[in-house]
Order: structure tokens, then sequence, then C-alpha cells
């Protein structure tokens, strides 16, 4: 990257540093954060792990009792969460499943309310127990009840809605196509409070119990709705211009100040025993309100009817919460944030997987404070509170004041990078970057290839060759903080002089041998050639360093894990976690594994989950490795199956790591195994994750077929077939019993269904071009499906509606 961009970059989040607003939660709206408020449970989205999941706190009944921390299964990513009464539910990530949980079950029992392949949802909020969403393809609002799934009350009119958010009985969004006016719809809360916004034009809201408080053009604070207790009245002394948080409850609101991060709140609850924190965003329940803390990203709550903090005398009661986990301050999405711009951290908060973009709106600009208060005026409900001229003045001087200084700053920087790069000069330097070359098999495709224009659906960043070269240095200083460093005689004295008895298969560069350690530990040791003057030793030199330095750094369930190495004079050895129960070709395929009494895999319910095992590992490799790293030798013999039967991808010494550019990858050599090599790489030479998409499609379809990737016709020799050629018809055509693996026996019920799904999935994953398969976190998300349905603890899925979405 150039100076130039960094520098812009840089100006440009100065700027949208002092302007964007932190999340805006209320009582049912979506966000990271919720409250069940019948129940007092809290549930928020985890951040800076693999899987966005969702973990809840339910308080003890007093300040003595201890409360229970509640994991919320499934233990999958999710984007936005909202409560009501007694219900959460969650969008997963991409918004394509919208699941609930009771609260006031110890257990937790899920529904799924909503799944569907092609529409998603985004906007999602709950008012006691309705629960409304909008879909990124129709302006209409959804609703449902979660017992039943029955359909409820909707807007009138067909608006494009933005914000939607919920109260008692009612709920109220903002319809984009009408200047941002309020709509609201239910009961008769809902119609005085339309008509009390009338036409303004609103940025935002949130509603409470029986009213709702938004933030109009200009950034002021407005409330409509029941007055009782004065919770529409917004105090003009606590700096709420330009208020970037809030949360409404029975009888009180609260919102967050821009300028500092605390907290301020009128009506019913004006105390505030947290005025000392910033923080991110607020969220209410009926008498009590939690919020995220900027500092550690923590949660903590307080109020008159926090059960933990009842009865308490003092005036800074509250309780931070031991959730044991940072929690996001807003949903890891994988769209780009042209709008607003990127939340820091995001990536490390996201664990490499999205990102987090600042909330609309981000156009406020901070008023300056006035020389002296202005008149304690409450505001009726029926007028809004303006801003006085001197303010719009000041305004538009800080807004000139900023452009201008970010301007002057932007010019120094040009002037900075004129002189370093000489572009100004007539110079110009150039910084080459060159291809990995790591190998195994040859392919016509070479570097003349790259000058044909690149497809956009098969894009991927090219990796520079001095990141490629940190990231692939194999040498003992690097590796010693992740990895054991063994002496040759160690080894040898493991696998008895690394004899043939204790030869367990070959890998990509080298035979592997079962191993003992001094200490008792079982290992699988995987030897490289020692000569040094062929080619082949060279490759495999470079498969050791790709091992070596992907599997020091990677560390997930579903990959085989690196114990230690040695380099010692020629030899290049790597030493892994043993794999009890072997390779799954072994399993399919070797006439001594594959009889039906003595192999576990011969249940369909197994296959699915050894396919889904297989697909998270991938899935961490491509969307939480950061860079990325595509496999390039994904088939059945290089999944192995540990003493719990758990599949792990294993053999990284093709593995190449994510490029940085947005032009195709195209390496100088396709490498991989034929009957899994991807053809779109094979024969145009451009890789993306997409190539590990096929050869997993593949594997899938073995474990359904139990034939080879390449099978001869006949078990007399025959011609060669392609398992793709073979399955896919059949699959096509509807007669997917035909090629099933009749060592397994034919389906249940349950399992006919999920059998179909896997089918449909493997399907999709081969097709001959890249922009045409599915992304892995599609084919996770599948796969889940597909198990949970053979357990049949679900609701069934038919593959005649079923249809995936590619990138």
């Amino acid at each position: 990257m150039t100076r130039l961009p960094f520098l812009l970059l840089f100006a440009v989040s100065f700027l949208i540093a002092i302007t964007f607003p932190p999340l805006i939660h209320a009582l049912g709206s979506g966000s990271t954060l919720a409250v069940a408020y019948g129940t007092a449970t809290v549930c928020a989205i985890v951040a800076s792990e693999p899987n966005q999941r969702i973990i809840c706190y339910r308080p003890g009944n007093t300040n003595s009792s201890a409360g229970t921390i509640i994991p919320v299964l499934p233990n999958v990513s999710y984007s936005i969460v909202a409560g009501g009464e007694t219900t959460i539910c969650a969008l997963r990530s991409g918004g394509l499943s919208l699941l609930c949980w009771e609260t006031n079950n110890q257990t937790f029992p899920e529904k799924r309310l909503y799944s569907n392949n092609t529409v998603s949802l985004q906007s999602l909020t709950i008012g006691e127990e309705r629960i409304c969403a909008t879909t990124n393809t129709s302006s209409a609002v959804t609703c449902w009840r979660p017992i039943g799934n029955t359909s409820e009350i909707s807007p009138d009119g067909n608006y494009t809605m933005g914000k939607i958010t919920s109260g008692s009985g009612f709920s109220c969004g903002i319809v984009l196509s009408d200047n941002n006016r309020v709509t609201c719809w239910g009961n008769s809360v809902a119609t005085e409070i339309e008509t009390q916004f009338g036409n303004m034009s609103m940025s935002n809201i949130e509603a409470g119990v029986s009213h709702v408080c938004g933030i109009d053009s200009k950034g002021d604070i407005i409330c409509r709705g029941n007055n009782s207790t004065g919770q529409l009245n917004v105090p003009l002394d606590k700096d709420l211009n330009f208020a970037s948080g809030l949360a409404l409850g029975e009888g009180f609101s609260c919102a967050i100040r821009r300028s500092n991060g605390t907290v301020v709140c009128w009506g019913s609850m004006t105390e505030t025993p947290v005025a000392d924190v910033e923080f991110e965003s607020i969220v209410s329940g009926l008498n009590f309100t939690c919020g995220l803390i900027t500092s550690n990203f923590s949660v903590i709550c307080w109020g008159p009817g926090w059960p933990e903090t009842m009865g308490s005398t003092s005036n800074s009661s509250r309780q931070i919460l031991p959730l044991g986990a940072q929690i996001l301050p807003g949903p890891c999405v994988q769209s780009p944030c042209n709008e607003c711009g990127i939340y820091p951290q995001s990536s490390s908060l996201c664990f490499g997987s999205g990102t987090i973009c600042k909330p609309s709106p981000c156009s406020f600009t901070p008023s300056a404070p006035p020389l002296s208060p202005p008149s304690p005026v409450a505001p009726s409900p029926g007028n809004s509170t303006r801003s006085s001229p001197s303010k719009e003045l000041t305004r538009g001087l800080l807004a000139f004041a900023i452009v201008g200084s970010v301007g002057g700053f932007m010019g120094i920087c040009t002037v900075i990078y004129c002189l370093w790069t000489g572009v100004c000069f007539g110079k110009k330097k150039v910084h080459n970057s060159v291809q990995p070359t790591i190998t195994r098999a040859g392919s016509n495709g070479g570097p003349g290839s790259n000058n044909s224009p690149p497809s956009r659906s098969l894009t991927i960043r090219r990796q520079s060759s001095r990141a490629m070269k940190r990231q692939r240095s194999g040498t003992s200083s690097k590796h010693a903080d992740r990895a054991e460093e063994f002496s040759l005689a160690e080894l040898a004295a493991a696998t008895n002089d690394f004899s043939m008895e204790n030869k367990i298969g070959a890998g990509s560069f080298g035979i592997v041998y079962r191993g003992k350690l001094m200490d008792g530990r079982e290992v699988a040791i995987k030897r490289g050639e020692t000569s040094q003057k062929t080619k082949k030793f060279q490759e495999k030199e470079s498969a050791f360093d790709s091992e070596l330095a992907f599997l020091s750094r990677l560390h997930h369930k579903h990959l085989v894990r690196l114990v230690g190495y040695c380099e010692e004079r020629d030899e290049r050895l790597l030493v892994y976690e043993y794999m009890k129960n072997g390779a799954l070709y072994d399993h399919l395929h070797d006439k001594n594994n594959v009889e039906k009494s003595s192999s576990l895999l011969n249940s369909w319910k197994m296959r699915i989950k050894i396919a889904l095992d297989a697909a998270r590992g991938i899935e961490y490799l491509h969307n939480y490795a950061v860079p990325p790293i595509i496999h390039r030798d994904i088939k059945s013999s290089n999944i192995l199956l540990d003493s719990n039967w758990t599949a792990r991808v294993s053999d990284f010494g093709l593995s190449l790591l994510g490029p940085e550019s947005d032009r195709d990858y195209r390496p100088m050599k396709a490498a991989g195994t034929v009957g899994y090599i991807d053809p779109e790489y094979y024969g145009l030479n451009v890789l993306t994750t997409k190539s590990d998409v096929y050869g997993l499609g593949v594997v899938m379809l073995e474990l359904l077929t139990g034939k080879r990737a390449i099978f001869k016709s006949n078990e007399n020799g025959g011609t060669p077939v392609s398992l793709v050629d073979y399955a896919v018809p059949a699959i096509m055509a509807g007669e997917l019993v035909r090629v099933l693996d009749i060592r397994v026996g034919p389906p249940e019920l349950n399992e006919t269904e999920a059998v179909e799904l896997v089918a449909y999935i493997a399907i999709n994953c081969v097709n001959l071009e890249g922009k045409e398969r599915p992304t892995i976190g599609d084919i996770v998300s599948n796969l889940e499906r597909a198990l949970t349905v053979c357990d049949g603890s679900h609701g069934s899925i038919s593959s005649s509606a079923f249809s995936i979405v590619s990138e």
C-alpha cells in the first residue's frame, strides 16, 4: 500500500471519529445487547471469538443470590439479538434464519421462526410477544408471535421501512420512502404516537412501554406518547443535543451524551449510579437499564428493578455482569461500510469474520456548548424542541472549521507524499510482487495468463512476497513459541528408527509414521525426503515451510494440531497429534474398514456430521484466519478422524495465503489431486476460496455414494469415471436413491430429507463456475440444518424448495 491512501484514510478516520455516534438501542429493538424484561434476562453477542455466539445472564432473586450464565444453543454466529417480555430472538449471521428462545424456561428451548436461503431479514424488534422484521427484498414489515408462528398485524401501506422498534402492544418504524416520517401500528397508543410525530423527519427512533423517543434531522431528541411520569420532558441543561444512544423503559428515558459517552435519564428514573462510566450503547427493561462499557466491552446494569441491586440503599447500586467475555459493540457484517466507516478494533472484535460498521446517522456534528444555559422550558407533547439561531450558527462554524482542518491536513500529507515518492518530480517508486511457488501438479496456466481481465465473482486478494515470506518462514526462532522443537534422535526413538511397521500414510512432502514420545504422547510424524539435489526435494522443502508456518498459528477443533517440528541437517520433520481413527478415505474405500460391523461411518447421521466437521475446519481457514488460507488439496484422505470420530482437516503442504489485491489470484501452477481439483482453477489457473468448496463437494459425494473421486466403471476394470459426472445427473433427475451407498442402508424418514439436503449442497459445490458455488459459510449453515433434521428434533425441510446462495 502506498503512503498517500494510508494518510487519506487516516484523515477520513479522524473526521469520522468526531462525527459518528455509537449504537442506539431500546426496549425491543434489535442490537448486540438485549433484555427480556419479564425475567430480567440480559443477552449479548460475544466478541473476539470464531463464533459470534450469544450468552445470557439471569440474575439471582436478591443481591445475596448468585445469577446464572446461560450459553444459548446452537453455538453459531449471530448478527443481532432482541428481547421482549420473556422471549429473546436473534438473526443468524447473514439474516437468513431467525431463532427465538423462551427465557422463562431453564433450558431456553429454541424455536426457528424463519428460514430462507435467498431472502434475508434485516431490522428486528420485539414488543411484549410480537416479533417484527424487515427484509432485504421487500418494503413490507412481517410480524409474528413465537407461539404458533401466526401472522400478526403489520403497518398499513406499501412503505420502504428503515428502523423499526416496539413497545407494549405497538410498533413504530421510520418510513424512508416518505421523508423519514414515523408510522406506528398495533394498539391505540400507536395511533396517538404517530399523530404526535406528524411529518417530522427522524433519523432514529426507540420505543419504551408507552412512549417513543427519537433523534430528528437536526440532532435533537424528540419524545412522544404517554407522559405520566415526565418521560417525554427531555432535560435541556444536560448536554443532550446530538445524543448518541437512547434506551426507554416504563415511564423513563435515558440517553448517552455524545460529548463524553455518559448517561442521562429522566422521568421516573433520574438517579444514574453510572455517571462516571462511558458507554457504547444502552438498553432498558421496564425499570432498569444495562449498558455496554466502552473501556472493556463488559455489561453493567442498574436501576430500581434490577434484581441483584434491589434493597440496596446506596445511590451507586450497580452490577457488572460476570459474562466472562467481551461483547460486540455492533454486528459483524460482510458488506462494505460505505456510509459511516468501520468501527475501531473491528477486525479483532469480529475475529477476522466481517467488520463492524459505524451506525447511522453519521452526519451530525456536535455543537459547541452555549455560553449560558438555555431557559429550562420543557417541550409539550405536541411540539418539538427547536434549535436557536445561535446554535445553528455555531454548528455551521464548527463544521466549517472541521472540514477546513481536515483539508489542510490532507494537503500537508499530499506534499509529504510527493517529496517521499518523487512523483511530483516525474519519478515513481515501483514495488515488485513475487508469486509463491508451492506446487505439486503442473498445468498450462502460466504468468502470461494474468493478462485476461479478472472476473469480480472470482476475485481474491494477492499475497505480497514480503508477507508470504514472513508467514512461511519455518525457522525455529519464529515457531518456538507455538510448536515444540524436537531432535532427530528423539523422533527416531519414537518411531523405532522410522520402521515400516510404524508407517501409517504419506502426506504432501513425505511419509507419515506413528510414534510415541518419551512422555507417552502418541503422535504422527511426517518425514520429508533428504536429497538436496532434486527439484522434488525443493518442493518438499516448501511444503514443510508451508505446513509449519500455517499450523503453528492455526488452532481449531476441526484442524489437525501441530505438536512440533525438527530441522536438523537435511532432515525436515513435522509432529502432529495422532488421529486414532485414521483417514476418511480409508473408511470409505479400504475394504478392511468398510464392513458394516466395523465402521461407525455406516450411518447417515455420522456421515453428515463428518461433512459438517470438515466444512467448519475450512470455514475457519477462509473466514477466520487472517489473512485467509486456501487449502488447495481438500480430499477424503486429508480429512482425519480422532478418537471421538471428530473430523479434522490436515495436510497444509499445498496451502496458500489469501492475497492482498482485488484481482484474481493466479499462482504459477495449479496444484491439487485429480478428481478433487477445481476445473476452473486447473483450466484457467484462477484460484479462489471456491476451489476448496469444489473439493469439499466431491468429498460430500463420496460420503453419499461410497465411491472414489475417480473410479472404474466395473469391478473388473473398465473406463475411469468421475464421481461428479456419475452422481450429479442422478441427483438432479431426482434419482438420489440410485446412487446412495448401499452399505449404509436406506435412510429413515428424517434421514431421507437430511440426505437430500446434503446432496443438493454437494451438487451446488461442484458447479463448473466458481461464482455459482456457495460460500463455505452457506455450506456450514445448510449442513447444520441437515444434521438437525437428521436428529428429528425440528420440522422437516423439503428438497424441492431447497436453494443455496452463491456469491
